[in-house]
């Protein structure tokens, strides 16, 4: 066990156009890191969820000769369609050296009026997984219960000085620890998708 605080990463990727922030708990140690972004861990099926439900490709966004993923390419999707991405914990202590939510004890929540501040049309946020999702709620004390998977709440939060109404979602995680099958987790972002009208 390690006491030692690691701060996030990454900057928030955060197009202008955003309608959606998509929320992780925070980034895997950086041994396991397949390119400087979002979801790098090879073994976490983020972006091949996202290539199977856009482009019924799971590989659209895989560099499967060199085992890693198509950074720009992605980086160009999600401008394109407005999908903002950052992680719920700011800092973190990793109680075991690994990737596990399991293991990971939160010191600092992002701040997200402040990045809200940076993405004015966004309504919708998406949390994957418990972690990033319980991580998310400490920033809305009035609500004592959690969005299901699948399913939508309505939360609200002061972002300087004005109210912004936010509909929450959260989906099932993209690590493969995480006991569904593919294909069903594919069909959960798929509905989610068309529901927030980006597919």
């Amino acid at each position: 066990m390690t006491d030692q605080i690691e701060t996030h990463p990454l900057e928030p990727f955060l197009p202008s156009n955003a309608k959606l922030l998509m929320l992780g708990s925070f980034p895997p140690p950086k041994i396991r890191w397949k390119m400087d972004f979002y979801y790098p861990n090879f073994q976490n099926d983020m972006w091949r969820i996202v290539g199977a439900v856009f482009f019924d490709d799971k590989d659209y966004f895989i560099d499967v000769e060199n085992k890693g993923f198509k950074e720009q390419l992605l980086k160009d999707f999600l401008n394109g369609k407005g999908i903002a991405i950052f992680d719920t914990a700011y800092q973190v202590i990793r109680q075991k050296n690994n990737a596990s939510d399991k293991f990971l004890q939160i010191v600092q929540a992002t701040d997200l009026a402040k990045l809200l501040q940076q993405i004015p049309q966004c309504g919708h946020i998406l949390t994957t997984g418990e972690k990033a999702t319980s991580t998310l709620l400490t920033q809305f004390p009035e609500m004592t219960i959690a969005p299901t998977i699948a399913q939508s709440s309505v939360a609200s939060i002061d972002v300087e000085n004005v109210r912004r109404e936010l509909t929450l979602y959260r989906l099932p995680s993209t690590s493969r620890a995480y006991p569904l099958a593919f294909d069903q987790k594919v069909a959960h972002y798929r509905q989610f998708f068309q529901q927030v009208g980006i597919l």
